[in-house]
């Protein structure tokens, strides 16, 4: 099931408080209607004692996943970290504007695949710096990529804990989008950006209708950078099973 816009704006701006999802106030019948139909196929039922929608489990966790696709569906998807296709990896690249003797970051490295991007890009220049949290991507990046860190390196560790140090010239990335920790990776690595650097990542599409404080925020942000917020085809990751949609977003650090 299809949500458009005005719906999925409707369940961002609910309350939740572990099973119970409060709506925003009084809506008019028939984005009701569609709210309601949508939080039905999603597992919530009204419960008139607790003034509220119940789910079985948590209803942030039930609503997440139709604010990152879109849709309703019956397949479970955990939106951690998902591999960023070759193609798209290299549009990224293209993006940041890259020149050999660059110093070039990526904070959630995965298995290599925007590393690779930035080998073909720069070959023998490229001179990569990245980080991955989980031991089997960590290993499997290292092992495609192994002589572009011989000079740099592939920390081991969650990106999050890392102080912020501004010695790179440019940072791409896929962070994870589960709970907005894309909008949380993306403002911490800006951190890391030497002046005049520039950061190309990708993010969920929500970042651009999301009206919760984070987001409103993090659009502020973004426009402050002289930053821009480009919304990805539908289907962008199919290929990495997963149709949640996607944006690129571009920050510029100032001179």
């Amino acid at each position: 099931m299809l949500v458009d816009d005005d719906t999925l704006r409707i369940l961002d701006s609910s309350r939740f408080d572990g099973a119970k999802m409060f709506l925003p106030g009084q809506l008019d019948r028939p984005a009701y209607a569609k709210v309601v139909k949508v939080i039905e196929a999603a597992g919530g039922k009204w419960n008139r004692k607790a003034s509220a929608h119940l789910f079985d489990g948590d209803a942030a966790e039930a609503i997440e996943p139709i604010l990152l696709t879109g849709e309703v569906t019956r397949t479970k998807q955990e939106f951690g970290q998902f591999d960023t296709p070759p193609e798209l990896a290299d549009q990224l690249v293209e993006l940041a504007d890259l020149h050999p003797g660059m110093k070039v970051y990526e904070p959630s490295a995965g298995v290599g695949n925007i590393v690779a991007a930035v080998i073909r890009k720069l070959e023998s220049g490229a001179g990569i710096f990245g980080c991955e949290i989980d031991p089997k991507r960590h290993a499997e990046c290292v092992r495609r990529n192994y002589s572009a860190f011989g000079a740099g390196g592939l920390d081991l560790w969650d990106f999050l804990a890392i102080e912020p140090n501004p010695v790179f010239d440019r940072l791409i990335m896929n962070p994870p989008f589960a709970r907005q920790a894309d909008i949380d990776h993306v403002l911490h690595a800006y951190g890391f950006l030497k002046p005049g650097g520039r950061l190309v990542a990708i993010m969920s599409a929500s970042v651009s209708f999301r009206d919760n404080k984070k987001t409103i925020a993090f659009r502020e942000f973004v426009g402050g950078c002289n930053g821009t917020i480009e919304l990805l085809p539908d289907g962008a990751f199919r290929s990495s099973g997963t149709d949640v949609k996607t944006a690129v977003v571009v920050l510029n650090s100032p001179d």
